[in-house]
């Protein structure tokens, strides 16, 4: 696959990802408020795009079409794990921009920006990291 059309594929998935995880966001915001709710909404919405994002790169973007209940717990909890770093900027980014504007349209365009640097940083640790056979299978191009 070229460059640019690897690119667009991930940037696709990541909007999918982001659109799944301010949906859920908004959700709960709705159902509990917006100052209580900010911390679940982070939670459950982070929790919805990893779970969009890992079904879809682990098949279209890094080719891996490994199965069964050990590969796949090995791999996500590996993808989860390079997730933490990437999840600091996207919740400090959000975070950040609700502290300082008080305002949900603010809110969201933090979270589209930390996503969007946190996505950019994971590709690459996802490639090096947790979907090596992929690599490998590139011929280990960096």
């Amino acid at each position: 696959m070229s460059f640019w059309s690897l690119l667009l594929r991930y940037a696709f998935f990541a909007v999918l990802a982001t659109v799944a995880n301010l949906a859920v966001q908004r959700a709960v915001l709705a159902s509990a408020g917006q100052g209580a709710g900010l911390l679940p909404a982070l939670i459950f919405g982070t929790a919805a795009g990893l779970l969009v994002k890992y079904t879809l790169d682990k098949r279209w973007i890094f080719y891996d079409t490994s199965g069964g209940l050990r590969s796949h717990g090995r791999k996500f909890t590996l993808y989860t794990a390079m997730g933490i770093f990437t999840t600091a900027i996207f919740w400090g980014t959000e975070t950040a921009f609700w502290l300082i504007w008080r305002s949900d349209a603010l809110r969201e365009l933090g979270a589209v920006l930390g996503l969007a640097v946190g996505y950019a940083v994971k590709y690459h640790l996802d490639r090096r990291l947790v979907f090596t056979r992929a690599r490998a299978a590139e011929g280990g191009r960096a």
